[in-house]
């Protein structure tokens, strides 16, 4: 039983550490309204020095008229960001354009996307937190 509890609250931990990183990077502008403007503001948000011996994929996955797939690639202080697919991500978020937005803007909450199916975190629970950290 306390093992379940454990990993809930670890998931409640890597959605609102989520929520956060998007919400922080697209508070460096006005309100983002794409997916695509919301990982452009993410650029400018990067910590290089979290990211030193960092060597993580993230694959986003977002369904909707704005929706596709978009990919960060962390390697020891640098990344690359691109649109499409990454090959063997380290961490997969699955959810919709209208959540991920909203998400960013800080108008849904990551932990509540998750708790309610809207938002699927794929992989390692330390990987995806460390997200909040290079891109705050």
């Amino acid at each position: 039983m306390k093992t379940k509890g454990l990993n809930l609250c670890l998931t409640t931990l890597i959605a609102a550490a989520f929520s956060l990183c998007a919400a922080s990077a697209a508070s460096n502008e006005a309100e983002t309204s794409t997916p695509q403007q919301v990982f452009d503001s993410m650029r400018e948000s990067f910590k290089a020095d979290k990211a030193k011996g960092v060597h993580a994929r993230y694959q986003w996955e977002l369904s909707g008229p704005n929706g596709g797939e978009w990919w960060i690639d962390v390697n020891d202080g640098t990344y690359k960001m691109g649109k499409g697919k990454i090959d063997n991500p380290s961490v997969t978020f699955v959810t919709s354009d209208n959540d991920w937005v909203a998400m960013s803007n800080g108008k849904l909450k990551g932990t509540w996307a998750y708790m309610t199916g809207r938002l699927k975190v794929r992989g390692p629970q330390s990987v995806a937190r460390k997200l909040d950290e290079i891109f705050p």
